[in-house]
């Protein structure tokens, strides 16, 4: 689907000398027309940024349901604060947010990709009452602690390259050859993770301290907790990308999800899929539809577990 919707483009302030920018698609139903559409934030992934759902987010809005996506801070056209990269500040800028953008966003889903899972994993735990559930795209199943055996080794293996001053024509070219089968609107939206300078070079908006704390944060997680305290209901969305011993060990951590919400009785829908780690991106019809499916199916409409 070629982007014909342009979103809302606005900053909320969610902290002192804190803004965040947000995209907000208009729902294609008038006023009044659909009782009660379910509202749906839509969270990035580590060094991504909002545009990445741009083949996902007007897909919602053309069902009828309000959609936001939004920069988180130190990403993208947000601000950058030197400190609060931590779940708890994120999870604090998001419950802000929330009550920033309106009634019309009350207790919305929210859908998290990669680090963003892990980010709507842990607002689900700190806020059940904010979120009538959370979907968790290729992400919140298994621990950084569990893939390496120490910080050090993590943060060597993980650190992202040295991209400040690559041509952007570099950038583009590697995107269209390693990701043929996207739609326009995933390159489009990669090319959001920097910015692009005059002399068209590019640094990514995300700063190499800032991906360090965040990782550091990812590192001191404990995704099994979370799931054993989770009270909204929850959909995950793994990808068998073909990385045998990843999707094995992605395989392992959503049973071990599914057995922690069999314990407290909570809704839990999983649906794989097969290809990149951006499955947003790549194949944002298909995932939009899986989702809406799930609301159809009533999986966002029950009362918190107790």
């Amino acid at each position: 689907m070629s982007r014909t919707i342009e979103p809302v483009d606005g900053r909320y302030e969610v902290a002192d000398g804190v803004a965040l920018r947000v995209l907000r698609w208009l729902p294609a139903d008038a006023p009044g027309s659909r009782s009660a559409p379910i509202p749906f934030l839509l969270v990035h992934g580590l060094a991504s940024n909002a545009r990445l759902w741009d083949g996902v987010a007007p897909r919602f809005a053309a069902a009828g349901n309000p959609v936001a996506t939004v920069d988180l801070r130190g990403h993208g056209h947000s601000d950058k604060p030197d400190g609060g990269y931590d779940f708890a500040t994120i999870a604090e800028d998001l419950r802000v947010l929330i009550a920033a953008l309106g009634p019309e966003f009350d207790r919305p889903v929210l859908v998290g990709q990669s680090w963003g899972a892990s980010v709507v994993l842990d607002f689900g735990v700190r806020h059940p009452d904010l979120t009538r559930g959370v979907v968790l795209v290729d992400g919140g199943l298994t621990d950084l602690r569990e893939a390496f055996p120490t910080w050090e080794v993590c943060w060597d293996r993980l650190a992202p390259p040295p991209l400040v001053g690559m041509p952007l024509a570099s950038v583009e070219g590697y995107f269209r050859s390693a990701h043929a089968d996207w739609p326009e609107e995933g390159f489009e939206g990669s090319l959001g993770n920097f910015e692009i300078r005059a002399d068209r070079t590019i640094a990514p908006w995300l700063s190499r301290d800032h991906h360090q704390a965040i990782l550091r944060a990812m590192w001191d997680q404990r995704t099994a907790d979370l799931w054993r305290s989770l009270r909204v209901p929850a959909m995950i969305v793994p990808v068998d990308g073909g990385e045998s011993d990843w999707t094995l060990a992605k395989r392992a951590g959503a049973e071990a999800a599914l057995a922690s919400a069999a314990e407290t009785g909570l809704p839990v829908r999983v649906e794989w899929f097969k290809g990149d780690h951006d499955i947003h991106a790549q194949h944002p019809a298909e995932l939009t539809q899986a989702i809406l499916a799930a609301e159809a199916a009533g999986l966002f409409s029950g009362a918190l577990v107790p």
